[in-house]
């Protein structure tokens, strides 16, 4: 069981070396290559109503990334798990925003641009749920830019199902979206197909039927549920490339994300969508997105200190 210092938990808490402590106290080399290189990743599983939903999907692509990475961490399926509950459990945070993430470390040899001399860690941290779009926003300020000054990082380049750091792309985008009064950003590939925005998937529906990318983004946990939710009600659903000229004329599109679920979005650039409301198929998914954060066989119940 890790050591702990519960005074300041709630506000966020971290679990670095098997201590546990508040997240301001929270400290890495200033020379980890996980900071300096972003050489890195990362996964972030939600925690709702004091149990964790589909932790273990999360821990599992968050170990794929980890191998995909070449890194060692010294930790097992099972270790991480009880890391990241353990955790939760002394911050006494029942909605909780919660990262795993393994970092290349310090070089073991000074100077070394070697990444196998470099000393892999673990470390987790925790706080208070996130919304991407805050719940009481309004439908007219739930607003997307599409990105024109920058395209999503190819492929070729920065794998993004290995969930990572590597955001000046989604940054760029987002300064972009706020400079002109949108709440966040789209990014598209070089073909002009949709991608994700930073933090999400995104989805399209016309005459009933779900549209969905099948590159240029990370395999969300969220976007994984709302396809299987989709197959449960009994829409049809693509996963492929998703032309813009395709998007702009969708009946709805909406975002899927750990932080919110089924996030209606009301317009893209100067198009409103559903009537600058939350579509039928998107309200129907949202609703069965919180029934399923309660499902048993996708929820780990946490045990609190």
């Amino acid at each position: 069981m890790a050591e702990r210092n519960k005074t300041g938990l709630a506000e966020g808490t971290a679990w670095i070396n098997g201590t546990v402590m508040p997240i301001a106290e929270a400290r890495l080399p200033i020379n980890d290559w996980g900071i300096i290189h972003s050489d890195i990743t990362y996964d972030v599983a939600p925690a709702w109503d004091g149990g964790f939903f589909r932790l273990h999907d999360y821990i599992g692509r968050f170990q794929n990334s980890v191998a995909a990475l070449r890194l060692e961490l010294g930790m097992d399926h099972e270790a991480i798990a009880a890391a990241l509950i353990e955790m939760v459990a002394i911050s006494g945070l029942r909605n909780a925003y919660v990262a795993m993430v393994a970092s290349r470390g310090v070089p073991l040899i000074p100077g070394t641009r070697d990444p196998r001399d470099c000393d892999n860690h673990f470390y987790a941290w925790c706080v208070p749920y996130i919304h991407l779009m805050r719940s009481n926003l309004p439908n007219s300020e739930r607003s997307v830019w599409i990105a024109k000054s920058v395209r999503r990082i190819p492929e070729t380049s920065i794998d993004p199902r290995v969930k990572n750091y590597h955001w000046g792309d989604f940054t760029a985008g987002i300064f972009e979206a706020k400079d002109r009064g949108y709440e966040t950003t789209i990014l598209l590939d070089s073909d002009d197909n949709v991608t994700e925005g930073p933090g999400f998937n995104v989805f399209a529906v016309k005459n009933g039927r779900l549209v969905t990318s099948d590159h240029g983004m990370l395999e969300g946990i969220s976007r994984r549920t709302v396809l299987e939710m989709a197959t449960e009600l009994g829409f049809d659903v693509d996963v492929r490339p998703l032309p813009l000229s395709e998007f702009m004329q969708a009946d709805e599109v909406f975002m899927s994300t750990s932080g919110g679920g089924v996030l209606a979005i009301t317009r893209v650039d100067d198009q409103v969508f559903a009537n600058g409301t939350t579509g039928p198929i998107t309200e129907a998914l949202n609703a069965r997105y919180w029934e399923w954060m309660y499902r048993p066989t996708l929820r780990t119940e946490i045990t609190y200190l």
